[in-house]
């Protein structure tokens, strides 16, 4: 059923943590994907949910206050970060085999204000020469937008709550709850419009 709800897309959660704005020169360090599935009733909700803490590239800037909003040490040992081209071969695979099962044509990246999300995925996807993106190259459904037409919100948190969304703001920007809260809220919505235009 998710091949028709789409247009024959999957829709793919995807959160990015970095050490700028810049995605060309600033580090990529942390990014969650969280798949989702459809049930007879043709509503969604998630299936997995995956995530990798990234080595910066070399000759990455680190933006300091950018690594001061995050929380993130780039460099701790405890992160047991890899390369990026490691993590985004371990976070496509799933999603090819997602894309696959589904029988969906290929993912498209939701995210809340995807063009930060989508701008710093593809340049890493450049970076390293990764030739089999399963991503859509520039379409995205934003949470942000979405949000603010169900329930007037657009800042995520706010949004999440209005949707009866428990939200923990000490979680909040690390990629993986991020990326897991915004599914919950874009699965909310969809299943939502499913209920109201049966």
């Amino acid at each position: 059923m998710m091949e028709k709800r789409f247009r024959g897309y999957l829709p793919v959660i995807v959160d990015i943590e970095t050490a700028g704005f810049n995605s060309t020169t600033d580090a990529l360090l942390e990014m969650a994907v969280v798949i989702l599935e459809m049930n007879d009733a043709g509503n969604i909700s998630i299936q997995s949910s995956h995530r990798e803490h990234v080595v910066p590239f070399e000759g990455a800037n680190l933006e300091p206050a950018a690594l001061k909003f995050n929380g993130i040490d780039p460099y701790h040992p405890f992160r047991l970060a890899i390369d990026e081209k490691e993590a985004l071969t371990n976070l496509f695979k799933p999603v090819r085999q997602a894309i696959k099962d589904q029988n969906c044509t290929r993912a498209i990246l939701v995210g809340h204000n995807p063009a930060f999300d989508i701008g710093f995925m593809n340049a890493a996807v450049e970076r390293t020469n990764i030739k089999r993106n399963p991503f859509h190259p520039f379409s995205t459904f934003d949470t942000a937008t979405l949000g603010g037409l169900a329930y007037g919100q657009t800042v995520l948190a706010r949004a999440a709550k209005a949707a009866g969304i428990e939200w923990d703001a000490e979680q909040a920007h690390s990629a993986l709850y991020d990326a897991e809260q915004t599914a919950h809220l874009f699965c909310k919505i969809v299943n939502q419009w499913n209920a109201f235009s049966a």
